[in-house]
Parts: structure tokens; C-alpha cells; sequence
């Protein structure tokens, strides 16, 4: 630490990529406490976070919290005791005791120490200006100038935050405002205050990486194609955007899964991802679904947005955390289906979601991860599973496993074929409902061809001897050729078995 940008790499002062694989932890709510207090001692909560695989925790803060003198001087248990919650006290007092005699700014700040010592960055996220739930386009918190989001009072807030952080090494960056969004939102208004923002944070606290969010609940930063950020400093910026299966109403479930994947794609980049090109950081700071694995809009959002995180490599933040709620919208102890813990805050909630978790928290791209010499080569992800296509030698068939501990392959572009590094064979399918074999004469390119189609480009397809067309298929973790599914109009057809993408890494470890 600290950490700077190079083009849309996060680096450390080395010039090493630092991937940032975040968990979002709130204390936004009217509660202002982080979350889960009352449910497991905080060390355990930051250990818990270190075993799952993140590597930081994007916390949440409201205005308020910053320049409510009345507010800073509260202690946790009067301001519990004000909101009638003595079950959420009692839970305090047999796990973090000592949180109930601070003050609520001592609070925030003891849950960012803790996390510190368990080595886990920190991205201070202003998530809203008066404590609640977020976010609706009508809560007087949207826009500069509604009726709680007061301009001035916000950059009092930034820079009482950046202030008291300057010094503390694990807070490494500071988002300046969650989900802009409403009638009153503007462009013009926005250039004014965010660069106002990122001016007056990195004036305050010059270490820390400065986080612009769009407009249309952070959906949208494509008015910068148009007009630029303009600000004094450099290597310091970093642009985030957030996506949710509902972003687009019930879009995934209504439709045919490859056309809305492939459509999400192409409006991703048109109003985020250009910004990469132009040679900034683009942080995904929340995405997330239903982990009951029950909502199918949810299921075919996730689908695809794992296949996107994994082939843009993006850092991202995982909403959410926590299992529960001590209040949410007026009710008690809230579960979070959302959330990577389960309701006591004691075990994951959903093993094989967080395996697909687990599988985008490493880089495969960025400076320093390679040695100069060393040739990219390709993975084979399975987004609904979050396992990569290996050779499995010892059982002479293609399966699915860690992506870890991936094979290696080159897929040449040109020719369509699919090589293992280091070999002289290439994938082939040789019968429908057959396993896919390695070891296909790679110059015969009609049957050793495979093509990204359908909307999405998550099929790969390929041609049998007798003409007939297939498409690479998962069964019982085999790989197998199968009749192509779901590829237009058929909005019930889920297609997520056949869903693989190829990817470009240079990660060294995965050739030792």
C-alpha cells in the first residue's frame, strides 16, 4: 500500500496488479453499526471474510455518521437502546461487548482496525446521506440537491472520512457516492460535484484511490464518451458500476437467455466498459443474486455476468456480506438471501455459489503477474458452475475441475481449434452424447473447428463426420458434445450447461 492505477490495472507501488476482490459489509442503516455484531465476534467475522477468498471489503458509511456531532458522540448501545432493539444489544454483549461503550464513529472505525489486522483492504463506500435502507428513486438521497443530499454537507462528510483514514494503511480507497439515480440527476451537475468530490478527497488524504460511480443507479457512466472527467491529479481514479439481475426488471427471465446475456454484453460496454479502453480502472463494486438458487431471473443474470467478470477480469464487490439485518425497512433480524453467510452469521450459506465466488477473486492478466516472456494462453470456464475444462489423464476424458489447477489451452483464433498447450492434439467431438476427446488430428480443421455462437458467444460448437452440428455440453462434471440448445426465441430453454467461455491469462502459477 497504497495502491495507484496503470491504464485499467490497479497496481501496488511495485507496479504488481492488485486485484481487488470485495465483499460488500454495510453500515449504512439506521442501526450505523456494521452489521453482524450482535451475531459473531468481529475478529471472526474478518477471518470468515479472509477464508472465503476476499481480499477486501467495501464498508459503507452514511454522511450522517461523518458530520452528525450529536451522532459521532452516541454511543452503540443508546443509539440500539433509542431504536428499541434489546435482542440486537443482548447479542452485542456476548460477542463484541466492548462495541456497545464506543461511540458510533469509534465503532466504524474499530470494525476497519479489526480488518486491518487481518489484512483486508478497505474501500470506504459513501453509500447514502440520511441512515437507511438504499436504494429507491424517491428517497430524498438520489441526487445532489434532494431533499437529504445536501452537496456541501457531503464534501464535509468526504473529507471528515478521508481525514481520519489519511494514516490508516488498509483503506485504500473511497467510493464518493452509491447509485446516483432519480428525477433531479443531470450530467452537467454531476461533472460539477464529483469532480468537486475527488478534488477534496485526494486533497485530504492523497494515498487513497478515488471511486466515481454513475447515474441511473450506478448503470451508467456513457456520458463520458462525450465529456471527460477533468481533475489535477493522476494515477488515482478508479470508475465503478454496479449490475443486478434486476437492473433490467424480470429481462432475463422473460427472454431468451443467450439474446439477453449477449445484449447485457454489448450495454455493459457501451456505458462502463469503454472506459477501460480509455485507460482507467473499472471496478464492478456490486453485483450479486439470490443464492436460495429459486429466482430464475436471478440464476440467468448470474450466469452470464460470472462469464463477463472472469473474461474482463474486472475487480468487483459481491453484495453482500452479511446473513442478516439487526433492522432492515423496520424489520428485526432481516435475512439477506443475498448474502455469503447464512442467517446466524455461522456457516456459507451456498458451497457452490461461492466455488463460482471463489473462481474470479485471482487475476489472469495485468503487470506482474508474468514473466515478459511468457506467451498468454487460454482457460475454459464454466460459468454456471465456476469450474474450468481439464484433461483428466488418468480417466482419458475432458472434465471439470478447479480453475486453479486448469489445464492450459491455445485456442487458435484463426482456425477455430483447441490445443493443449505443450501437446500436438487438439479437441474433438467425435459422436452426439459421446465424451469430447483430446487427441484430434489438429489439420483437419472441419471436425477439430470450434465456434463461439449464439447472441451470447457462449456456445462452442463444432461439426461431427456425418454433418451434424454440436455443441460442448457438461454431464455429470464429463464434457460432452450435445445437440445446441436454447440458441434463439425459446425464452423457457436454459442453456447454462452449454455455456462456456473462453479466456485469456497469463497467470504464471497455473503452469507450475
Amino acid at each position: 500500500m497504497p495502491l495507484y492505477t496503470n491504464s485499467r490495472w490497479i497496481v501496488n507501488e511495485k507496479g504488481k496488479r492488485v486485484k481487488l476482490a470485495c465483499v460488500n459489509w454495510p453500515s449504512h442503516l439506521e442501526t450505523l453499526l456494521a452489521e453482524g455484531l450482535n451475531k459473531s465476534p468481529v475478529d471472526e467475522i474478518s477471518k470468515k471474510i479472509v477464508a472465503t477468498g476476499f481480499n477486501c471489503v467495501r464498508f459503507t458509511w452514511p454522511v450522517a455518521l461523518a458530520t452528525n456531532e450529536s451522532l459521532q458522540s452516541t454511543t452503540a448501545e443508546n443509539w440500539f437502546n433509542g431504536l428499541g432493539l434489546d435482542v440486537s444489544i443482548a447479542g452485542i454483549k456476548i460477542h463484541n461487548a466492548d462495541f456497545l461503550s464506543l461511540t458510533l464513529i469509534q465503532a466504524y472505525q474499530a470494525v476497519v482496525s479489526n480488518l486491518g489486522d487481518n489484512n483486508v483492504m478497505v474501500i470506504l463506500d459513501n453509500h447514502i446521506s440520511k441512515p437507511g435502507w438504499c436504494c429507491a428513486k424517491d428517497d430524498g438521497n438520489g441526487f445532489f440537491g434532494d431533499e437529504f443530499f445536501d452537496p456541501e454537507l457531503w464534501l464535509k462528510g468526504l473529507t471528515k472520512m478521508a481525514t481520519l483514514f489519511k494514516d490508516t494503511k488498509n483503506v485504500v480507497g473511497m467510493s464518493l457516492r452509491n447509485e446516483l439515480r432519480g428525477n433531479n440527476q443531470n450530467v452537467s451537475v454531476w461533472h460539477r460535484y464529483m469532480q468537486e468530490g475527488a478534488e477534496t478527497v485526494h486533497s485530504a488524504n492523497p494515498k487513497v484511490l478515488v471511486i466515481l460511480s454513475g447515474i441511473s443507479f450506478d448503470n451508467d457512466l456513457g456520458f463520458l464518451r462525450g465529456k471527460p472527467v477533468n481533475i489535477t491529479f493522476t494515477k488515482k481514479l478508479v470508475f465503478e458500476v454496479h449490475r443486478y439481475g434486476v437492473s433490467i426488471g424480470s429481462g432475463w427471465q422473460d427472454g431468451n437467455p443467450n439474446d439477453v446475456c449477449g445484449n447485457f454484453m454489448n450495454t455493459l460496454m457501451s456505458n462502463a466498459g469503454f472506459l477501460m479502453k480509455q485507460g482507467y480502472p473499472l471496478f464492478l463494486s456490486e453485483f450479486g443474486g439470490d443464492q436460495r438458487g429459486t429466482n430464475v431471473n436471478d440464476n440467468r443474470f448470474l450466469n452470464c455476468m460470472f462469464s463477463v467478470v472472469a473474461d474482463l477480469d474486472l475487480d468487483w464487490g459481491l453484495w453482500t456480506f452479511q446473513g442478516s439485518y439487526y433492522m432492515r425497512e423496520g424489520e428485526v433480524d432481516m435475512e439477506e438471501m443475498y448474502g455469503v453467510l447464512n442467517r446466524d452469521w455461522s456457516e456459507v450459506r451456498n458451497e457452490s455459489y461461492m466455488v463460482r465466488v471463489n473462481s474470479i477473486q485471482f487475476p489472469h492478466q495485468g503487470p506482474g503477474l508474468f514473466h515478459d516472456q511468457m506467451a498468454p494462453y487460454n482457460i475454459i470456464y464454466h460459468p454456471s458452475t465456476g469450474f474450468c475444462v481439464q484433461n483428466n489423464s488418468s480417466m482419458d476424458q475432458l472434465s471439470l475441475g478447479l480453475c486453479e489447477e486448469s489445464t492450459a489451452w491455445m485456442y487458435n483464433t484463426t482456425q477455430k481449434t483447441i490445443m493443449m498447450s505443450g501437446a500436438d492434439s487438439c479437441l474433438q467431438a467425435v459422436e452426439m452424447g459421446t465424451p469430447v476427446q483430446l487427441g484430434g488430428d489438429c489439420s483437419n480443421f472441419t471436425t477439430s473447428m470450434w465456434e463461439m455462437i449464439s447472441d451470447s458467444k457462449l456456445h462452442l460448437s463444432s461439426n461431427l463426420t456425418n454433418g451434424d452440428t454440436v455443441c460442448m455440453d457438461i454431464d455429470n462434471g464429463v464434457v460432452i458434445a450435445s445437440p445446441c440448445r436454447c440458441l434463439k426465441e425459446d425464452t423457457k430453454c436454459d442453456p447454462s450447461s452449454q455455456w462456456f467461455k473462453i479466456i485469456e491469462s497469463r497467470r504464471e502459477s497455473r503452469l507450475e
